[in-house]
């Protein structure tokens, strides 16, 4: 960005103006003193002319009389000359004044011109500061430190899915269990509500950890927080595990509630762990790794809950207590892997740490670019270093991201997916699928979802985050439409339970191309270090209250409406398509501290194609002899 040519036009402007004065005050002046003289000349002529007529004149009244005109002519001439003389020094003055301000705007017009230059040399710096940025690659450690981190989202993919394909075998569980302990039956109805519970409850518990998630990340670190949070995930895999054995269903919604803390936690640390090592121009298509390990965990489950492997009532202990996996996994990978380099320079000041992190990260001695991107980052957001959920909500700059964080998070909680991940078998039995094709299509479902996810990553720094979540909103809401139209003439025709099928793994490629895996990534990228935890925790806490409002809500709603299940969602999702369209911007490509900028500079507006207005050069006055890449 260069400072307009055109603002020397006021100063010129300014000079002339100066320079008519100095004119018009000489004219006065000569004016001035040509009038003195001339009343100068008159007295000296009257006074001649009266000496003459004394020397004339014998008689002593006319003397006297001429005398005392005489007097009073220079009397006069006397209170002329002396407001003359007094009309000089003021126009002396003013010329003093005048020159002074001659020399001041001349050194303002220099001041000017070196900060143009300055200014110039910056917005250079910067280009080429970028461009570097832009050429880093994937690297064997970050690779390794992604794969590490990712396996808390596959944790928390896994523990979404693994409880739909054995709903049949818990529900048995629970009826044997309250028989066992009141020796009468357990109404169906009550088992079926009692599984609901068991599915709600994972997200009560995510909406715990994902709000204490930012807390957690600022106290104990990014790495720090997930290593600790291991302890969770594991507690809870065993609580679950042995919750047959110890003929107890108490032990099942305590263990899917501590692994819902657990999954909570991990959506709020991972994606902030992985959208802050990774580089700038790979950030989009990294991001989208959390929700390749989010698909890979549902597949994984959906595979093994299958009659075959461990969809049994011996086996499904078996399949919740597997969560354990990738708690340990990761306590043996992650320990090596550095803790983030933007905590580390930004939020703890341990710049040689930093600089060691970025080092075993990008492979590199040459890590002066990142450390100054973050230098840039950390000077922009100084007055927001440490901030709170109140100030959050109440900052005129921050109030617009975090409303679009919160939006892009309900896009995809409330957008219906989580009525597919939970009840997709029971939903393909209502269109008339046989219950073994019905599993069947529900691994599909995470098929598609690995498959798509694997589509997306190139896709998301080549076509953008917004681009690609305007395409999901717009795919899912078509074919919402069709599951609508599919469940109303299923009955007339038989092979709508097909077209039912197909629409609806049609609604899981088109979630997964934008909503799965934008919004987890857009809300880590429009906040700088010092909101970024804060914000991550309203919006992962929306997120779960959301998916819990859906796995609780869903199998009333489905009663209620029957074949007219998916159409509140078809309505929200044309609602958020309307507001990604007008509201959310394009982040691809660039900088935290250029994000923050343009919403500093526009206090949130947003346009429409890129999202942000031309951003404007606003410089505080005792800012503008030292300015920062951030401004």
């Amino acid at each position: 960005m260069r400072l307009s040519g055109n603002k020397e036009e006021p100063s010129k402007a300014r000079d002339g103006h100066q320079l008519t004065r100095d004119h018009d005050e000489e004219a006065t002046l000569r004016q001035l003193l040509m009038s003195l003289q001339k009343q100068v000349t008159v007295m000296s002529i009257n006074l001649n002319s009266k000496l003459d007529e004394l020397q004339r004149s014998d008689r002593q009244l006319e003397t006297t009389v001429a005398l005392s005109e005489i007097r009073s002519q220079l009397q006069e001439l006397t209170k002329s000359v002396e407001s003359c003389q007094s009309e000089v020094s003021e126009v002396k003055r003013d010329m003093v004044a005048i020159k002074q301000e001659l020399d001041t705007v001349q050194q303002v017009k220099e001041e000017i011109e070196e900060l143009r230059e300055y200014v110039d040399r910056l917005e250079e710096q910067t280009h080429r500061r970028k461009l570097r940025l832009l050429e880093q690659g994937l690297t064997f450690f970050l690779s390794y430190t992604i794969l590490a981190s990712m396996l808390g989202m596959l944790q928390f993919g896994y523990n979404t899915g693994v409880i739909n394909a054995p709903e049949n075998n818990i529900e048995k569980f629970m009826q044997d269990v309250y028989r066992y302990r009141n020796n009468k039956d357990l109404h169906l109805d009550s088992a079926k509500l009692m599984y609901s519970f068991a599915v709600s409850i994972f997200a009560i518990g995510g909406m715990i950890g994902g709000f204490i998630g930012g807390m957690v990340a600022n106290k104990f670190g990014r790495k720090g927080g997930l290593l600790m949070n291991n302890i969770l995930g594991i507690g809870g895999a065993v609580l679950m595990g042995f919750a047959k054995v110890a003929h107890s269903y108490e032990m099942l919604f305590f263990g899917r509630f501590i692994i819902g803390v657990n999954c909570g936690l991990n959506t709020s640390l991972v994606p902030m762990y992985i959208s802050e090592i990774a580089p700038l121009n790979l950030r989009g298509g990294l991001g989208t790794v959390n929700q390749l390990a989010v698909t890979v965990g549902l597949l994984i489950s959906q595979v093994l809950g299958i009659d075959e492997i461990l969809g049994t009532d011996d086996g499904w202990p078996v399949l919740l207590g597997l969560a354990i996996c990738p708690a340990i996994l990761q306590l043996i990978l992650l320990p090596i892997c550095p803790e983030s380099p933007r905590y580390l320079l930004i939020t703890k000041q341990w710049e040689e740490e930093a600089r060691k992190a970025l080092r075993r990260l990008r492979a590199s001695n040459q890590v002066e670019e990142d450390i100054e991107e973050m230098r840039a980052e950390q000077r922009a957001q100084q007055s927001e270093s440490t901030i709170s959920i109140s100030e959050l909500i109440c900052s005129p700059t921050l109030r617009a991201p975090l409303i679009i964080s919160v939006v892009m998070q309900l896009s995809q909680q409330l957008s219906g997916i989580n009525a597919v991940f939970y009840y997709s078998t029971g939903l393909f039995v209502t269109s008339g699928l046989s219950e073994e094709t019905a599993k069947d299509m529900t691994i599909g479902i995470g098929a598609i979802m690995v498959i798509m996810t694997l589509v997306t990553i190139p896709l998301m720094d080549r076509m953008g985050r917004r681009t690609l979540h305007l395409y999901g909103l717009g795919g899912m809401f078509i074919f919402s439409i069709f599951i609508t139209i599919s469940f109303l003439i299923k009955e007339m025709i038989d092979w709508m339970s097909y077209l039912s099928v197909v629409s609806t793994l049609m609604f899981v490629v088109f979630f997964a191309l934008g909503p799965g895996s934008i919004p987890w990534l857009i809300t880590a990228e429009l906040f700088s270090q010092g909101p970024r935890p804060t914000a991550m925790s309203i919006a992962v806490l929306v997120n779960w209250l959301a998916n819990f409002l859906v796995g609780i809500g869903f199998p009333t709603m489905q009663a209620s409406l029957e074949n007219y299940t998916f159409l509140p969602f078809s309505v929200l999702l044309a609602g958020f398509w309307i507001f990604t369209y007008k509201r959310v911007p394009e982040t691809k490509n660039k900088t935290f501290e250029e994000i923050l900028v343009l919403f500093r500079n526009n206090n949130g507006s947003q346009g429409e194609g890129e999202g942000f207005p031309r951003a404007r050069w606003n410089f505080p006055r005792d800012q503008a002899t030292h300015l920062s890449p951030a401004y």
